[in-house]
């Protein structure tokens, strides 16, 4: 069955994963802006970085007849640097036409600072000012449910950005809900050794009936599978999924969310 992998970040990947994850089914990768391991020393170290998620990753993934698409800010890690942060925003509108960009992510809260909260009103008024889909990070571990209630909060500032247009990605049993009851689309991250195990991704679909989710595997820097997502889909299986509830999840939402920019043709 083929799915779509929304949250992949694979300039941390070697080419070998592209092969693996097309032979698994893999249409499509959607690849957010991200840390790059190290905190980068300058602007212009993104404007290299924004031309690598635009220009090659996508010719790396169509060797494989994987379709690539992006998304671009300066990440939650590296906002405490307010000029940098600032610097690096002002370099978004020039990349925001690239075929392969939809829109603004990931953004969001890594330790719940007030900088990084001014930085992520700063590109909430960019993707506001552009009309961009939005893609947004939340925190780790214990910190998770206070970030996820100061980034809602922040989202009802700006009237210009719709509900249906958000997917706050890396939702948790104690945050699902607060996402989806306020009109948000919720994304699921496959971790092996933090986030959501395959299981626990199912138990939260099934108390949410798959409304509005995605899951993704990120596959980062750290410990990750980039085959997370068609590996929790054999899970499915085995759970007693209909191949059309885990369509639903796999192709159907993610193409949903993204097709409501009209770059993304899957």
């Amino acid at each position: 069955m083929n799915y779509i992998e929304p949250h992949g970040h694979m300039v941390s990947r070697t080419t070998d994963d592209y092969e693996r994850m097309a032979i698994a089914g893999c249409q499509a990768i959607c690849e957010p802006a991200f840390w790059a391991g190290f905190d980068r020393a300058s602007a212009d170290g993104f404007y290299d970085y924004f031309r690598q998620i635009t220009e090659y990753e996508p010719k790396r993934a169509a060797k494989f007849g994987i379709q690539h698409y992006c998304w671009l800010c300066i990440n939650p890690k590296e906002a405490e640097d307010l000029k940098l942060a600032e610097d690096v925003i002002a370099l978004i509108p020039e990349f925001l036409e690239k075929p392969g960009v939809l829109g603004i992510g990931e953004i969001g809260l890594n330790k719940n600072s007030r900088n990084e909260l001014s930085i992520f009103e700063r590109h909430l008024q960019v993707a506001q000012d552009h009309d961009q889909l939005v893609l947004i990070h939340t925190p780790h571990l214990e910190d998770k449910l206070k970030g996820t209630r100061l980034i809602v909060e922040a989202l009802k500032n700006f009237s210009g950005i719709k509900p249906e247009r958000v997917i706050i990605d890396h939702v948790e049993e104690h945050t699902i809900d607060h996402v989806l009851d306020h009109g948000f689309w919720a994304g699921i991250t496959l971790y092996p050794e933090s986030k959501c195990t395959p299981h626990r991704a199912i138990d939260m679909l099934e108390h949410r009936q798959g409304e509005r989710i995605w899951m993704n595997s990120a596959c980062d820097w750290g410990v990750s599978d980039p085959l997370a997502v068609p590996k929790t889909m054999q899970a499915m299986r085995q759970r007693g999924w209909t191949p059309e509830m885990i369509q639903r999840v796999a192709w159907d939402n993610p193409r949903a969310f993204m097709g409501q920019c009209e770059k993304f043709k899957m």
